[in-house]
């Protein structure tokens, strides 16, 4: 199971809003060849940590793909590039970000390829509420926890909430 999450707090030249920007990051994974076969609702979140930033619109997808995980992050690095995503400082607000989460139970540290499964994603409840709705049960391979057992252990205070559906 390999799963990627999105999110964008910061609009996208000739996209309306974050949320616009997320599905247009979905389009172009699939037109790289990268099957969804399974997306989360979009969520509204905080910043983390809380900030004045602009809130999130994130979201969970797994895919398919015959890609081994090093050529997969490099294409979702390619795809923020596109967005003119621009890497300065972490946490900061941002037209997209696409991180690879989990590639099977695959678990790598190495210094120049990807870090799996993604060193944080069981401290947030933007990555976990959607992830839960996409892969209910799945376990993370080092923490050897369900999605459920980290959502339910995290500590107060991260603001999300299911967005409405997109009227269009």
């Amino acid at each position: 199971m390999i799963l990627v999450a999105l999110g964008s707090n910061l609009p996208t030249p000739g996209l309306t809003d974050p949320r616009e920007s997320c599905e247009a990051a979905l389009d172009r994974l699939s037109a790289s060849g990268v099957a969804v076969s399974a997306r989360s609702r979009w969520w509204r979140t905080a910043p983390v940590p809380i900030s004045d930033q602009p809130w999130f619109c994130n979201g969970v997808v797994r895919v398919e793909t015959a890609l081994p995980p090093d050529a997969l992050l490099a294409l979702l690095h390619e795809i923020e590039d596109g967005f003119g995503r621009i890497r300065r400082v972490r946490n900061e607000a941002r037209v997209i970000d696409l991180d690879l989460l989990a590639y099977d139970d695959k678990v790598l540290e190495g210094p120049a390829g990807p870090v799996l499964p993604h060193p944080r994603l069981q401290e947030r409840a933007f990555v976990l509420l959607p992830l839960a709705e996409v892969a209910p049960g799945w376990r993370h391979p080092v923490l050897d926890r369900t999605v459920e057992q980290m959502l339910a252990a995290l500590p107060p205070g991260q603001a999300a909430e299911p967005m409405a559906e997109d009227p269009r």
